[in-house]
C-alpha cells in the first residue's frame, strides 16, 4: 500500500486543489478510513482563513466529517473490522482519500443510506446532541427555537427534536424558500428573519425553552428575551460577530442558562459519548428513513473550491459534500 494519497491542499492565496500528501499513519484505537464522501461546514471556511486551526495532533486537511469504509484498524480496535462502511466525526482530514480516526467517533452506515448520504450525518448529528439533548437537557414536550434551520446542523436539529417530541419547533431563515424547506423537516413556526420579528412572534408564542443559536450578534440579546423561565440557550457559533453589550437582568430574572460550545477540540472521550448516545436514540430512526441526510449539492473532489464558494455564499439547503467516488 503506498505511503502517498490525493488530499485537497490549502495555499495561501491560492484555489483550493488536488495534491499528494502522506497518508495518515494509525494508533491502537484508531480506524483507517477510506474516504468516499466529506461533509463541508462552515468551521472548513473559517479555518481556511485562519481563524480555526486544527486542535493538536489533528490533521491541518480540513473536513470535519466523511463516511467511507474502514481499510486498518489499530490493533486495540475492538468495534470495527476492514470493509466496515463507515461515516465518521473527525478533528480534521476529511478532505482526503484517507483519513485517521478513533474508533469511538465512528457510526455503522445503515443498508438503506448511500456511502454519500453517511456523510452529511456525523458532524451534524453530533453537534445537535451535544448542545441541545446534553448542555441544553432537552426534555419531552419542551419547546425549541433553532436559527438557521435549512443549514445542515439546523435542518438536522428540526428532524431530532421533532423525533424526541419536542412541544413546538420554531426556526429562522433568510428566504420564503427556506422557510417552507424548513416546514418541510418539521418546523411548526417557520420565520423569515429579513421581514418578521422572531423575538417578538416566539416571546407571543410562550417563549422557547431550548434555543440554539449560531448568528450571535445582536441575536444573543433577542434569544433572552424570546426564552421562556428557566430556557437554556446555547451557542454554537457567531456569524453576526461574538461581542455584543447585553442587558444581563432577564437572564436573572427568568432563571436563564446561556451557554456555548464546541465540539472539534474535545477529548475523544466526550466525543465516544456522544456517538453512542445517538446510535442508541437516533440510529434507528435514521436506519428506517424518519431521520434523513439533507444534501443541497454534491460536487467532484477536485471541485473543493467550487464548493467551498457555494458554502460561502449561503444559499443552500441542508449539506454541501465532496465526492470521492
Amino acid at each position: 500500500m503506498s505511503t502517498q494519497m490525493k488530499a485537497i491542499v490549502a495555499e495561501e492565496g491560492k484555489p483550493l486543489a488536488v495534491g499528494n500528501v502522506e497518508r495518515p499513519e494509525i494508533g491502537p484505537h484508531d480506524v483507517l478510513v477510506k474516504v468516499a464522501a466529506a461533509g463541508l461546514n462552515r468551521a472548513d471556511l473559517v479555518q481556511r482563513a485562519g481563524h480555526y486551526p486544527p486542535p493538536p495532533g489533528a490533521s491541518d486537511i480540513m473536513g470535519l466529517e466523511c463516511a467511507g469504509t474502514s481499510a486498518a484498524v489499530g490493533t486495540k480496535v475492538t468495534k470495527w473490522k476492514e470493509g466496515d462502511k463507515v461515516c465518521a466525526l473527525l478533528a480534521g482530514g476529511g478532505y482526503a482519500e484517507f483519513t485517521a480516526v478513533d474508533e469511538g467517533s465512528l457510526l455503522p452506515v445503515p443498508d438503506t443510506l448511500s456511502l454519500l448520504e453517511a456523510a452529511a450525518l456525523p458532524e451534524a448529528m453530533m453537534t445537535v446532541y451535544a448542545n441541545i439533548f446534553m448542555r441544553c437537557s432537552f426534555q419531552e414536550g419542551d419547546s425549541v427555537l433553532i436559527h438557521g434551520g435549512t443549514s445542515g446542523i439546523g435542518s438536522m436539529a428540526i428532524q431530532m427534536v421533532k423525533a424526541a417530541g419536542a412541544s413546538e419547533i420554531w426556526t429562522t431563515a433568510g428566504t420564503d424558500e427556506k422557510c417552507e424547506a424548513a416546514k418541510g423537516f418539521g418546523a411548526t413556526r417557520s420565520i423569515n428573519y429579513k421581514n418578521e420579528d422572531f423575538e417578538k412572534i416566539v416571546r407571543d408564542g410562550g417563549g422557547a425553552d431550548v434555543i440554539l443559536d449560531m448568528v450571535g450578534g445582536d441575536y444573543v440579546q433577542k434569544n433572552i428575551s424570546a426564552a421562556k423561565v428557566n430556557g437554556r440557550i446555547c451557542n454554537i457559533a457567531y456569524l453576526n460577530g461574538p461581542k455584543v453589550e447585553l442587558n444581563l437582568m432577564p437572564l436573572m430574572l427568568k432563571r436563564l442558562i446561556l451557554t456555548g460550545t464546541t465540539l472539534r477540540a474535545r477529548p475523544v472521550e466526550e466525543k465516544a459519548e456522544i456517538r453512542a448516545a445517538i446510535e442508541k436514540q437516533f440510529w434507528p430512526m435514521v436506519a428506517s428513513g424518519e431521520i434523513k441526510p439533507v444534501i443541497d449539492e454534491v460536487y467532484p473532489f477536485p471541485d473543493a473550491e467550487s464548493a467551498q464558494a457555494a458554502m460561502s455564499k449561503g444559499g443552500h439547503i441542508g449539506k454541501i459534500l465532496l465526492d470521492l467516488g
